[in-house]
């Protein structure tokens, strides 16, 4: 998670909708055309987070600027059968997937002759499964590569014996077609090869590309299918529809909540996407507000307020003393920080406390 921002890389086959997806999130127009590997470079778009309590607080102090968290979406070219083997660009897509922190991966849930499919046919396990065995070979070139220059240097290091039982660990599942987020590790275990970053070990959200014609609902037998398969990995599945992405994209915020109100729709895809992708990294936000901004930080859950003052600035978590905590619906209901410590709600807590997500932070430090 680079500067804070989650990076997620947005795989498939190709022509299932990947880049016309990225162009609707990000507003970065990738060349979306029907043919495979239209998109060779990967496209990188950041994209706010939005967030309505930032608008509620910015109100309240009277910001000048509102600050959202942001994300990254990383559009990797279409991957194919023998990716692991070089086949299509097959390296140079493994290693874009390699440098992003998760995998959002999108699959064709829909009928069309207007769309060619890469496999001539269109079945979403069968196209998950080519991906996810492309990710276990490489994972196996990987770890057969390390094992047998770790297994030199052994000799008098009895440091490296974990990391090499862990990484044979690894090959043996990864030899049964099992990818890494699979294999049940210690802690310790995790830490010997947490330097090595399998592709088939990142966390995955299964995105399912419908059709217009299965809105409001975007469910169909296809689409269950895939969640069944997520659930059996102990990973998401959400539905989209990416046409309809692309269509929202272009309008602007009030426009786009009258429409998605007209279609049946609470949110957009992209709030959805976005909001699973956090819940799948266990990512959560907490905000500090003031005249000058209102700020959305990106956290892990479980860190302590100590190390949340560092996302801020380091000289803030090495001067800690404590943290003000104001829950947000305590700052809303008493009209901001003052009214909310006159009423006790405001507390001041340690370097240990562990941070929620929403909560309005006033830092006090040293320097």
């Amino acid at each position: 998670m680079a500067d804070g921002r989650l990076s997620c890389g947005i795989v498939g086959l190709p022509n299932v909708g990947k880049s016309t997806l990225f162009n609707a999130l990000c507003q970065n127009k990738a060349e979306a055309s029907n043919y495979p590997f239209c998109t060779i470079e990967p496209n990188v778009g950041i994209v706010p987070v939005y967030d309505e309590r930032l608008e509620v607080l910015s109100k309240q102090s009277k910001s000048q600027k509102i600050i959202q968290a942001l994300i990254e979406f990383v559009d990797i070219a279409g991957l194919v059968e023998g990716a692991s083997k070089g086949e299509g660009l097959g390296n140079k897509f493994l290693t874009n997937i390699r440098e992003t922190d998760a995998i959002v991966h999108v699959v064709r849930c829909f009928q069309s002759d207007d769309v060619v499919h890469v496999a001539g046919k269109v079945d979403p396990i069968d196209d998950i499964e080519t991906i996810n065995l492309e990710l276990i070979l490489s994972d196996l070139q990987q770890v057969d590569n390390i094992l047998q220059k770790m297994e030199r240097q052994m000799k008098g290091k009895k440091e490296l014996e974990l990391t090499f039982k862990t990484l044979q660990k690894a090959k043996a599942h990864l030899d049964e077609s099992k990818p890494v987020r699979t294999l049940e590790l210690t802690d310790e275990e995790k830490d010997a090869i947490e330097a090595y970053p399998f592709l088939s070990g990142k966390k995955v959200l299964y995105l399912c590309n419908v059709s217009e014609d299965d809105l409001p609902e975007m469910d169909n037998e296809m689409v269950r299918k895939v969640v069944a398969y997520a659930e059996k990995e102990g990973n998401e599945a959400i539905p989209v529809c990416a046409k309809l992405e692309s269509e929202i994209s272009e309008l602007d915020p009030e426009e786009r909540k009258a429409f998605l109100e007209e279609l049946g729709l609470k949110m957009s895809g992209l709030d959805r996407l976005i909001k699973a992708s956090f819940h799948m990294l266990g990512l959560i936000t907490f905000i500090t507000t003031g005249d000058i901004e209102t700020r959305a930080w990106t956290i892990k859950r479980g860190m302590n307020a100590q190390e949340s003052a560092g996302k801020i600035h380091t000289d803030i978590q090495k001067g800690f003393i404590r943290a003000e905590v104001v829950n947000y619906r305590d700052m809303v209901e008493y009209g901001g920080r003052v009214k909310a410590r006159e009423a006790g709600k405001a507390r001041a807590e340690g370097k240990e406390y562990i941070v929620k997500d929403g909560d309005v932070i006033l830092f006090m430090h040293n320097g």
